[in-house]
């Protein structure tokens, strides 16, 4: 994908060029909002915030990492609907299965090839990690989202939510101390090999 032809036909009202790119982004996009959000649903919408918003304004993009340009997109949809919330507060519930029945994991998650077993333990380990994230605050919980999770380079992470890189450095060793420190909390229920040892905290 030569992705500065693609940026640049778009920029030129190539419609078909941006939904390349969005195509190319979607996962990362939609996985970066489900993991700042914790639901599904409201993932969704922020993702189709910030790609309508990204579309609005891919004439203001004028290069370096387009990766970091729409994830501070997807970013500043999140905060928009965090906020939303505390002015709506409601019920944290497990996302449902569309008949009303609450899901034990999130339906990406599920893997067809692996065992009932296997399964099981994948659902503790991904609520372990949900869990610990929620309980970060929400400046923590996006940086580790992206260098973490999404594998963004710091540099990318800096430029996506706009603050310097030494803050980006701090953010993510609090947020790491917070989340090892959260997730031994969890090692009885977790599998040997997600359980953290020494090397972990140095």
């Amino acid at each position: 994908m030569n992705e500065q032809a693609l940026i640049t036909d778009a920029q030129n009202g190539n419609l078909d060029a941006f939904n390349t790119l969005i195509l190319h982004y979607q996962d990362s996009v939609f996985n970066t909002a489900l993991r700042i959000l914790g639901d599904e649903d409201k993932a969704a919408d922020a993702a189709q915030e910030a790609f309508i918003s990204a579309f609005k304004n891919i004439s203001s993009f004028r290069g370096g990492s387009f990766k970091a340009w729409l994830m501070r997109t997807v970013t500043n949809a999140c905060y928009d609907e965090l906020r939303r919330q505390k002015r709506r507060p409601t019920t944290p519930l497990e996302p449902d299965t569309g008949d009303g029945d609450e899901m034990d994991s999130p339906r990406w998650l599920a893997d067809p090839s692996m065992t009932p077993d296997q399964q099981a333990e994948a659902d503790e380990v991904e609520h372990a990690i949900q869990h610990c994230l929620d309980n970060l605050p929400v400046e923590f919980k996006t940086v580790v989202v992206m260098a973490d999770i999404q594998g963004m380079d710091y540099t990318e992470v800096a430029v996506a939510v706009r603050v310097p890189l030494g803050t980006i450095k701090s953010r993510l060793a609090r947020a790491r101390l917070r989340l090892r420190e959260c997730l031994q909390g969890f090692a009885e229920l977790l599998p040997a090999s997600y359980r953290l040892d020494e090397r972990s905290a140095a």
